[in-house]
């Protein structure tokens, strides 16, 4: 049996997807949470072989999980499953640690074959994906992203450097350096394009 531990902020989406993955004979669904401080917690606790998380999420994301989960346990393979049909979020999936990354309107069949193909060493990426993701790369930072991040909710300079422990002229720094990185006019066109490739 392949155990798998799902982790989905949507309780409808999370209870079809334990639901659907329980049909088939192979696999175990062992965990479920809906936010990724839970979802890293339970993989601690369960050890499963198989992590399917969502990106987005409460307290931790799916892309923040992956990292943590490749770090902390090295032998539970993360799947990615998402709306994001962005080349920019697979190429952070990958970077992560993630060995699947497949699309939420895929068949329940692809995902059970998904998780199969990454259990057994693999990687599993939705098709329509992977060629785009090899194609433009993420020009920002860590930094570069975090503090694009924080202008794009409308934070000022001052409130940026306040909440990240930074200088106010590091802050214009990075904030420049990301709007010239992504060929923008301001930081809201620079992270609205960001978010766009999926770099945000």
């Amino acid at each position: 049996m392949i155990r798998v531990l799902l982790a989905e902020d949507q309780s409808l989406v999370l209870g079809a997807l334990s639901a659907l993955l329980s049909l088939e004979g192979d696999l175990e669904v062992v965990g479920t949470a809906t936010d990724g401080e839970a979802a890293l917690g339970l993989a601690r606790d369960l050890n499963p072989d198989v992590l399917v998380t969502d990106i987005e999420m409460p307290r931790l994301s799916g892309l923040d999980l992956a990292g943590r989960v490749r770090e902390e346990l090295p032998g539970v393979r993360v799947v990615i499953v998402t709306t994001f049909a962005r080349g920019g979020y697979l190429r952070r999936a990958l970077d992560a640690g993630a060995r699947g990354y497949l699309l939420k309107d895929a068949p329940a069949s692809e995902l059970a074959e998904a998780i199969r193909r990454v259990h057994a060493g693999g990687r599993a990426i939705a098709p329509a994906l992977a060629e785009e993701a090899w194609g433009e790369r993420d020009p920002l930072t860590d930094r570069e992203r975090q503090v694009l991040r924080e202008a794009e909710s409308g934070a000022s300079t001052a409130a940026i450097a306040a909440r990240l422990g930074l200088s106010e002229g590091t802050v214009r720094n990075y904030l420049s350096e990301a709007i010239s990185k992504v060929g923008a006019g301001n930081r809201a066109e620079a992270a609205r394009k960001a978010r766009e490739k999926g770099w945000l």
